[in-house]
C-alpha cells in the first residue's frame, strides 16, 4: 500500500511541476515566455555557479531577460538571413540529427550480436549463384529458383562440396588451371564478425551446426551455406617470419641453416633482416601486423596460433609462398564486452550495419505516418526512358507522406544517375529516403529536446555574431571613444599609463558599452514578469 501511495504521489508531484513549467513567467513585447523555458537554462548553469551570490533566481532572471533582448534584437535585423549563419546551422542541424537518424535499441543489439560474433567463430562452406547489378525481376526469380534447386539436392543427401564444385559461381570453388589455384569447393574456413558482408554473416550465425541455410542475398547473389562447425575464437596473434621463397635455389637448405643458427642462440631479427624474402616485412625484423583466423593461408594460421611462449620459434615448415620459421611476438585474447563496446559500437554505426538501424527507424515510421502511393502516377515506372521524360509531364504526385505530396518529378530527378537496380526497387530506396528525410525536417516538432538544442545553438549563434557587432568590433575601432573612457576612470586606474593597461581599459569599455545598449533596449522595450510565479521559483530552489 505504501508502494502504490508513493507511486501516486511522485505521479501527481510529476503533473504538477508539468503545469508549472508552462506556466508564463516573463512577457517581452507581447512574447511568453515560459517558466520551463527559464529553469531550463538557470538549471544548466547551476554546476557551473561556485558562489551563492551567483544562483541568486532574481539576477538570473535578470540575465536572461537581457539575453532574450538581445536575440530579439538579433533577429530583427535579420542577422538570422547572413549565408554564414544558414550555412552554419545547417551544418550543425546536420550533427544534431544524425542519432535520431539511428535505432538506439537495436544498435545496441547489434553491437552486442557483433561480440558474440567476435568471441566465437563460424566455420561454413556455402554456394553462390549471382545476379547482374541492374537485375530484373526476371532475374532474380531465375537465380532464386536455382539456389532453390541445388539446396533441394543437398537436403536429398548430394555432397555439399561436389555440388559446390559444379554449381557455384563463386570461381573459387572450382580449380584454376591458369593460376594454379586448387578448388575450394565452398570451403571459407573460420570467420567471425566483420570478416563477410553483413548479410553473409548473419545467414551463418542464425543457422544451426550441421545445418544448410535457407537461400539469402547479398550484393553478390544469392547464397546458400553449411556450418561445419562454431567455436571460442583464438582471439588475434603477432608474430614475426623469415621467408625464403619458393623459387629461391636450395630454399630447403637455406631455411634448415637459419633455424641451425637460431637454435645456436642468434637474434631472429639478425637473421630476419638479413635473409628473409619477405619486402614488407624485413627492414622490421621480420615483425607482421597482429592478425585473426582467416586473414593468412591456413597452414601459415596453423603455425602461428600453435605458438604458446613469447619469443618461442618454430621449426621451418612450408606455404605457397615458400618456406617460414616464425617466432611469437604476443598473443591477443578477446578483450571483454566492456572494454570492446565503443568499438563495435563505432563498427556497428561506420559499416553495413548502420543501414539496418536506419532501416529500422523507417519501419517505425511506416507504422506512424499515413503514406499512399499513386499508382496511376507509377505507370511511368514501365516507360524505358523514364530518365529522359521532360519535367512538365512529371508534375502528378507519387508519393504522400501525410500532409507532404512527393510528385513524380523528384523520383525520376533521385533514379538520373542510379542504373544499378530495376525502377521498382530504387522506387522503394526513394521511399524510405523520402520518409527519413521528412522525419529529420519535422524533428523540431516531434522531438522537444532536439529543438531546445537547437534553438539554443541558433540564439548563441545569432547572439555571438550580435555583440562581435555591437560591442567588440565598436571597441576596438573606436580608439576615441576608449581614450575618452580611460580619461574618465583615470582614478581608477591610479594614473597608470594607457599603453599599459589598454587590455584592462578595452575590457572596462566593452562592458560599459553592454551596459548602455542593455538600458536602451530594456527602455524600448515592454517587460512583464509574473511575481507570483517567480515567488513559486524562489521558494522552489531554496528547498534544493
Amino acid at each position: 500500500m505504501k508502494k502504490l501511495v508513493l507511486v501516486l504521489f511522485l505521479a501527481v508531484s510529476s503533473m504538477i511541476l508539468g503545469q508549472q513549467n508552462d506556466k508564463i513567467l516573463i512577457t517581452i513585447d507581447g512574447e511568453e515566455i515560459s517558466v520551463g523555458d527559464f529553469k531550463r537554462i538557470y538549471e544548466k548553469n547551476l554546476d557551473a555557479i561556485d558562489n551563492e551570490e551567483a544562483k541568486d533566481v532574481e539576477k538570473n532572471l535578470d540575465l536572461f531577460i537581457n539575453y532574450k533582448l538581445k536575440v530579439k534584437e538579433a533577429y530583427q535585423i535579420k542577422l538570422d538571413t547572413l549565408p554564414s549563419y544558414i550555412k552554419e546551422i545547417e551544418g550543425y542541424r546536420n550533427q544534431l540529427s544524425a542519432p535520431y537518424m539511428q535505432d538506439t535499441v537495436f544498435i545496441n543489439k547489434l553491437v552486442k550480436d557483433a561480440y558474440f560474433r567476435t568471441k566465437n567463430e563460424i566455420k561454413a562452406k556455402h554456394i553462390l549463384i549471382r545476379t547482374p547489378k541492374d537485375a530484373t525481376p526476371k532475374d532474380t526469380l531465375e537465380a532464386y529458383q536455382k539456389i532453390m534447386n541445388i539446396r533441394a539436392r543437398i537436403l536429398k543427401g548430394e555432397d555439399f562440396e561436389a555440388v559446390a564444385e559444379e554449381t557455384s559461381e563463386d570461381p573459387s570453388a572450382r580449380d584454376d588451371e591458369k593460376s594454379g589455384r586448387k578448388a575450394n569447393k565452398g570451403n571459407l574456413g573460420y570467420f567471425s564478425a566483420f570478416k563477410m558482408v553483413y548479410p553473409f554473416e548473419d545467414a551463418a550465425y542464425n543457422t544451426k551446426v550441421g545445418k544448410v541455410s535457407e537461400p539469402f542475398k547479398t550484393r553478390f547473389g544469392y547464397h546458400i551455406l553449411k556450418i561445419d562447425s562454431l567455436r571460442a575464437s583464438k582471439g588475434e596473434v603477432e608474430v614475426a617470419h623469415i621467408l625464403i621463397n619458393n623459387q629461391t635455389k636450395n630454399a630447403k637448405k637455406l631455411i634448415d641453416s637459419l633455424y641451425n643458427q637460431l637454435e645456436k642462440d642468434v637474434q631472429f631479427k639478425t637473421l630476419a633482416r638479413k635473409f628473409s624474402e619477405d619486402t614488407g616485412s624485413k627492414s622490421k625484423g621480420g615483425k607482421l601486423r597482429q592478425f585473426g583466423t582467416g586473414v593468412m593461408v591456413k597452414s601459415f594460421e596453423d603455425v602461428a596460433f600453435s605458438l604458446q611462449k613469447e619469443g618461442e620459434y618454430s621449426k621451418p615448415f612450408q606455404t605457397p609462398f615458400g618456406w617460414h620459421i616464425l617466432q611469437l611476438i604476443k598473443k591477443h585474447p578477446v578483450k571483454t564486452f566492456e572494454e570492446m563496446q565503443d568499438e563495435l559500437k563505432s563498427k556497428v554505426k561506420s559499416g553495413d550495419r548502420a543501414q539496418l538501424s536506419e532501416k529500422a527507424v523507417i519501419a517505425k515510421l511506416k507504422k506512424k505516418y499515413t503514406i499512399s502511393e499513386n499508382e496511376n502516377a507509377k505507370t511511368i515506372f514501365e516507360n524505358k526512358n523514364i530518365r529522359t521524360i521532360g519535367k512538365d509531364s512529371l508534375q502528378e504526385v507519387l508519393l504522400t507522406i501525410n500532409e507532404l505530396d512527393i510528385k513524380q518529378e523528384a523520383f525520376v530527378s533521385y533514379i538520373k544517375n542510379r542504373n544499378n537496380a530495376p525502377v521498382y526497387e530504387l522506387f522503394n530506396e526513394f521511399k524510405d529516403k523520402e520518409i527519413l528525410s521528412y522525419y529529420k525536417e519535422n524533428l523540431e516538432k516531434t522531438e522537444p529536446e532536439f529543438a531546445y538544442t537547437l534553438q539554443e545553438y541558433r540564439d548563441g549563434l545569432l547572439l555571438f555574431e550580435l555583440m562581435q557587432q555591437k560591442i567588440w568590433e565598436k571597441s576596438s575601432k573606436d580608439t576615441l571613444g576608449l581614450k575618452n573612457h580611460y580619461d574618465t576612470n583615470l582614478s581608477k586606474y591610479k594614473n597608470k599609463e594607457f599603453d599599459k593597461i589598454k587590455g584592462e581599459v578595452m575590457n572596462d569599455y566593452q562592458n560599459t558599452l553592454e551596459e548602455k545598449w542593455i538600458t536602451d533596449l530594456r527602455n524600448k522595450s515592454v517587460i512583464e514578469v509574473n511575481n507570483k510565479e517567480l515567488k513559486k521559483l524562489i521558494k522552489f530552489y531554496k528547498k534544493e
